[in-house]
């Protein structure tokens, strides 16, 4: 995307943020008033599963002994096979191959902290910015080695989904993942309940493993509505395969941990479009880093990952994530 067809999204999305009358219009056309990511409450719903459990502490022991040894990841950049299911029930949901390659942009973009709005991130922090070098490509062969354009489609009966998986198998109306040890699995359909994604963290079944993105909030053109029409939702939701946790740590007490030590402590999540500096939890002068992907903003908000953040996806990439590199 262009700088220029970025900031005429950008200005789009600050006219629609302060005009009741869109807003209106927005809910209507199923594009949710605020952010709301799905990744904590399928998280806490495969913990009941005592083997969920065992690999999530030894995916943060990992973690925690990378950190420690100061380990870095040798290849400059890394390359992950992805693969985008579109499961559709109407026409206007079938999205076009356009509208999905805007959304690799984006991530190509965000993932090596070349996004043209970096220049908005505020100075006291500007040298925390961290550059994951990943690049989204689309794979070029399926699993079974057949050529491929790295997009499947699926027309299905069901109107909606939600975080109990169905869009995930063939047998509840959507589609069956591919290996999730050679791709990165991205699902585009229609969620219910407000939802704009949801991703699984390591660990977790593979059958089941990825993203699920709201086809409005999926690119930056065709189907992709204001306020998140940049592409930014599934920043979020990769970054929670990759195993980052929300920024406030889903507490609301000041006491959440995103296992980060250079984003700060915050109260609660951000929505919409904050003015900086937003202090909560004592965290003053500079208050919520609420400009990271990690937050709930608005997509024009959101704009910047930590070192500390990119530590941690290196540690994924290094252990649970280390088979699906390209």
């Amino acid at each position: 995307m262009s700088i220029s067809s970025r900031a005429s999204s950008e200005s789009s999305n600050r006219h629609a943020s302060m005009n009741p009358v869109l807003e209106v219009v927005m809910e209507n056309t199923n594009v949710p008033l605020h952010r709301r990511c799905g990744a904590a409450e399928v998280h806490h719903r495969l913990l009941e599963s005592q083997e969920y459990q065992r690999n999530r502490i030894q995916i943060e022991q990992h973690a925690a002994r990378f950190a420690l040894w100061g380990a870095q990841r040798k290849a400059a950049i890394v390359n992950i096979p992805t693969v985008v299911h579109v499961v559709y029930n109407t026409p206007e949901q079938n999205i076009s191959d356009a509208q999905v390659l805007s959304q690799l942009e984006v991530l190509n973009q965000d993932y090596s902290a070349s996004n043209p709005d970096r220049g908005n991130v505020p100075a006291v922090w500007n040298n925390v910015v961290g550059n994951p070098n990943i690049r989204f490509v689309l794979s070029d062969t399926d699993p079974n080695g057949s050529v491929s354009n790295g997009i499947t489609r699926t027309q299905t009966a069901k109107t909606s989904f939600s975080t109990n998986e169905g869009v995930k198998a063939g047998k509840t109306g959507g589609v069956n993942a591919w290996p999730s040890d050679r791709y990165l699995n991205i699902w585009v359909c229609n969620l219910g309940g407000g939802l704009l994604g949801y991703a699984q963290f390591p660990g977790g079944p593979p059958e089941t493993d990825g993203v699920v993105i709201l086809n409005s909030a999926f690119g930056t053109t065709g189907t992709a509505a204001a306020p998140y029409n940049l592409g930014r939702t599934t920043t979020h939701e990769v970054g929670h395969w990759l195993n980052l946790f929300h920024i406030w740590g889903d507490r609301l007490d000041c006491n959440g941990d995103d296992l980060v030590a250079d984003t700060p402590k915050q109260q609660a999540p951000n929505y919409r479009k904050p003015t900086f500096p937003h202090v909560s939890c004592g965290n003053g002068p500079n208050g919520d880093m609420f400009m990271n992907y990690m937050d709930y903003v608005d997509d024009d908000t959101m704009i910047m990952f930590t070192a500390g953040q990119v530590e941690r996806m290196n540690a994924t990439l290094d252990g649970p994530r280390s088979a699906v590199i390209g």
